[in-house]
């Protein structure tokens, strides 16, 4: 059968619509303009998208294997046509079966569609979208390919979170005689950072700093999701002590105030100890019996 979806997708009839999700996404990553730029692939992404918008459709698939449509969601003239030969119950006359509204409707008209009872909402679209840390964090606009080979620019709203689903109203597959289409839902994937990790919406940072800004205290610069700022390091300050930066997290959609960040301080040692260093150190060792472990 030309267009069958079950053979484009590659699944028996008896698929579950889990069998079908899987090979549907299967195909679709391997297919996928922005990831497969091979001749060909463009019109068989459109086919295996289409063959998906009908069985992953459960109301579309009864009616494609009850006949009723076609492998590109069209109703079928011929079931009817068999109908109005009084093929379906001996000596049953078509307007039983309410078949002369179909033709004098069903091809032109919503009315007609609605009483042969195809009008269908377009099942949802799922996408998956990567962005990078900081764009999640300021928002941006990302183009996505959709199925049909068209492209839309999506707005990521600042402060968006790894796996949150943004909804696109419409931009889902198309509705069956004159229903509306679905909604598409793109998840966002953010990737990670190499000095950010956020936590709720607050930001952690590790920032190293030297021994003698340790004991004598300092003013270090410190990274934020939204520039370089100066922390004041008292004197004194030990590895691990933690000081928040009141407003420099995340400022989700929503939400009245950003959230803070917070800068863990970690004191490195110089690559080579000196003598002079070592001296100090040695003389200070003997004067002042400093145990950190001692209550």
């Amino acid at each position: 059968m030309a267009d069958d979806p079950y053979a484009i997708l590659g699944v028996p009839k008896s698929a579950s619509d889990e069998d079908i999700r899987r090979a549907f996404r299967r195909l679709a990553k391997e297919l996928h303009p922005d990831l497969n730029r091979s001749s060909g692939t463009d019109e068989r992404f459109k086919k295996v998208s289409q063959a998906y918008e009908i069985l992953g459709d459960p109301q579309k698939r009864r009616a494609f294997d009850r006949g009723e449509i076609d492998g590109r969601g069209e109703p079928r003239r011929d079931a009817f046509r068999h109908y109005a030969r009084g093929g379906a119950t001996a000596g049953a006359g078509v307007d039983e079966f309410g078949f002369s509204d179909f033709f004098s409707e069903a091809f032109g008209g919503a009315r007609g569609r609605a009483r042969a009872g195809f009008s269908v909402k377009g099942h949802d679209v799922r996408y998956t979208l990567d962005v990078d840390f900081l764009e999640a964090a300021h928002g941006t606009t990302k183009r996505v390919t959709l199925p049909g080979g068209g492209t839309l620019d999506l707005n990521v709203p600042p402060g968006v979170a790894d796996g949150q689903v943004l909804r696109l109203k419409g931009k889902g597959s198309r509705g069956m005689g004159g229903g509306e289409s679905g909604d598409a839902l793109v998840e966002i994937r953010v990737r990670s950072h190499a000095q950010f990790k956020r936590v709720g919406d607050d930001i952690m940072v590790e920032v190293p700093i030297t021994i003698d800004e340790a004991v004598l205290g300092a003013k270090v610069e410190v990274p934020t999701v939204s520039g370089r700022v100066q922390l004041t390091i008292p004197k004194g300050t030990s590895s691990g002590r933690v000081f928040r930066l009141k407003g420099k997290g995340i400022k989700s959609a929503g939400t009245p105030e950003a959230g803070d960040q917070l800068v863990s301080v970690r004191v490195v040692l110089p690559d080579t100890i000196d003598d002079s260093l070592a001296y100090f150190f040695s003389e200070w060792r003997q004067k002042n019996r400093y145990d950190p472990g001692r209550k």
